[in-house]
């Protein structure tokens, strides 16, 4: 028979039908319509129906029942037949409310089920439409839980995990897990996807993952320490009191050890490169979110070594700083209280992102949220040198003190006491 699809009295008509099939998988039942029929289609038309239209109709509408009934008197043929191989659209969106609801439960199956950070990022996949074209692609959602719930890792090689976890060393390097995978952990640490490759690093390390142990770094200052090429060379820059740079690399060469009664963290280089040229107290800068270096670094602390640490006043500091007083037992929050918040003229951004708890010191929370407004180290540098010289930190403010009647405690009061640090009892992201 020839083909009706190109059939001037035919194409539109099987078009529409086509189009009615493929809405409703396959059912006869509706009609389809033609708007404006020319003398070939309502001719067409009368022949389908037996029922005559005159010229110059403006719509003409067909039962498809008596299509398909036409075709098979007519041609020996359906109607399903005649438009050829169509989308079965129902069956088709059927197909994907179950692949999405099979990744759902796999998601609930998760170890991280439940978490806040878990579900908003379930969540955004679903709205997003990304939940809908994995299923459609078909991408194997189980490799990207696998993964999740392989993690958090203790410094540990990408391709070394990939092949352990994924069988593939290139699993984690490039393609669709890798970039589900981040999501996850910029949702878990309550910071924006990444957007080049030293925030994707930040991230990969921060669940202990190390794509690259040469990138991985902590720049030092004033940091003595014994053991290998790399303990002499930290003496020589601490003799010289110039800043050195640490690889990962450099810190698997040999055992190092760092025989200092404190060590003080900071965030940002401004704060090092003050520091730099003055005998001060043993300092980190973290550069940000604290790498697979910094950590392992830290790991070489001698017994009763203090961690005096702090970041930023904004709520990613304050999650990064809560992260470390539950990482390390002898952490102690530097200048992080409420009152050093206050103290600082806080005229900086507007905070963003979710708030975060500070537990050391609940008000410190509070009045962040009050004044809504980040403070910079930047903006603490004189306070944060003048420490760094005498070597001592004040103490945090006891939770619930009214920073209006908080004493003047600083760095001269010899009558301040430490107070105890509160820490999240649930465990942090890594």
């Amino acid at each position: 028979m020839p083909d009706l699809t190109t059939d001037p009295g035919w194409r539109r008509l099987l078009a529409a039908a086509r189009r009615s099939l493929e809405r409703t998988g396959g059912s006869l039942a509706g009609t389809v319509s033609l708007t404006a029929p020319d003398e070939a289609e309502r001719h067409v038309v009368i022949g389908v129906t037996g029922v005559h239209r005159p010229a110059g109709v403006n719509r003409v509408t067909v039962r498809l029942s008596e299509i398909d009934t036409f075709l098979r008197n007519a041609h020996s043929i359906d109607l399903p037949s005649a438009v050829g191989p169509f989308r079965d659209r129902p069956a088709e969106r059927a197909a994907l409310a179950e692949a999405r609801e099979a990744m759902l439960t796999m998601a609930a199956a998760s170890r991280h089920a439940g978490w806040p950070w878990f579900e908003e990022w379930i969540g955004n996949l679903r709205r997003d439409g990304t939940l809908t074209r994995m299923a459609r692609s078909e991408l194997p959602f189980s490799r990207v839980l696998t993964t999740l719930d392989a993690l958090p890792v203790a410094a540990e090689p990408m391709p070394v995990f990939a092949e352990r976890i994924l069988g593939d060393t290139k699993a984690l390097a490039e393609g669709p897990i890798r970039g589900l995978v981040l999501r996850a952990l910029a949702a878990w640490h309550q910071v924006k996807p990444p957007t080049g490759a030293e925030q994707e690093r930040a991230l990969w390390e921060m669940a202990g993952l190390v794509p690259d142990d040469l990138a991985s770094q902590a720049l030092v200052l004033n940091l003595p320490a014994t053991g290998g090429p790399l303990g002499d060379w930290l003496s020589s820059a601490t003799m010289a009191h110039v800043p050195f740079r640490v690889t990962l690399h450099q810190l698997r060469l040999a055992p190092l050890s760092l025989p200092v009664p404190a060590i003080y963290v900071c965030e940002n280089p401004a704060v090092l490169r003050a520091a730099a040229g003055h005998a001060t107290a043993p300092l980190i800068c973290t550069e940000g979110v604290p790498s697979a270096a910094v950590h392992t670094l830290l790991a070489s602390r001698a017994a009763g070594t203090v961690i005096r640490w702090r970041n930023d006043f904004d709520w990613t500091g304050i999650r990064l700083t809560a992260a470390a007083l539950a990482r390390y037992p002898e952490a102690v929050p530097w200048r992080m209280s409420s009152a050093d918040y206050l103290d600082a003229d806080t005229i900086g951004l507007p905070l963003t992102g979710a708030p975060a708890a500070s537990h050391w010191d609940p008000s410190l929370a509070e009045a962040m949220t009050d004044t809504g407004r980040s403070v910079m180290e930047e903006r603490l540098i004189g306070t944060l040198l003048d420490d760094l010289l005498r070597g001592i930190a004040t103490p945090p403010a006891p939770a619930g003190m009214n920073p209006q009647t908080r004493g003047g405690v600083g760095p001269n009061r010899q009558d301040a006491k430490p107070v105890p640090d509160f820490v999240d009892e649930r465990p942090s992201p890594p």
